[in-house]
């Protein structure tokens, strides 16, 4: 239960889910998987299909982009978030830097519970829409 909270807590971060209940985000929690890799361990890679979204519990991962490391990432942050909407490629490659915990969610999981709930999928778009005013004033800046 207590990691099933923690999940939850690290859920609510997550812009595309800002408009979502407590209990959408526990729904959430419970459907997406804990993983742990080895330093070394490519989780994405540039250029192919996403169909997952990463949340890092602990740990560091570099992205890298075009061969380039752009970042280094840790608990708390999040990517590959609009996978669960497109499946379009990704954008960089992330690469493990220590050995990480993570939370997973897959496409087909939060597809399911876009199925199950109108309510669920009215509220990611609203999520949605403010990710994209958002990134719309940062390019006005």
């Amino acid at each position: 239960m207590a990691r099933r909270d923690a999940s939850t807590e690290l859920l609510v971060q997550v812009p595309l889910f800002s408009a979502c209940s407590k209990k959408e985000l526990q729904q959430l929690a419970r459907k997406a998987e804990d993983r742990t890799v080895g330093a070394g361990t490519v989780l994405v890679r540039e250029g192919e299909m996403g169909d997952a979204f990463y949340v890092i519990v602990s740990g560091q991962a570099d992205v890298d982009r075009s061969g380039t490391v752009v970042a280094t990432i840790g608990p708390g942050t999040f990517f590959g978030d609009l996978a669960l909407l497109d499946r379009a490629p990704r954008n960089a490659t992330v690469t493990a830097k220590t050995d990480m915990e993570l939370i997973v969610l897959g496409q087909r999981e939060f597809s399911a519970m876009l199925e199950e709930s109108t309510a669920f999928a009215r509220k990611l778009l609203m999520g949605l829409a403010h990710r994209l005013r958002e990134m719309d004033a940062q390019t006005r800046s």
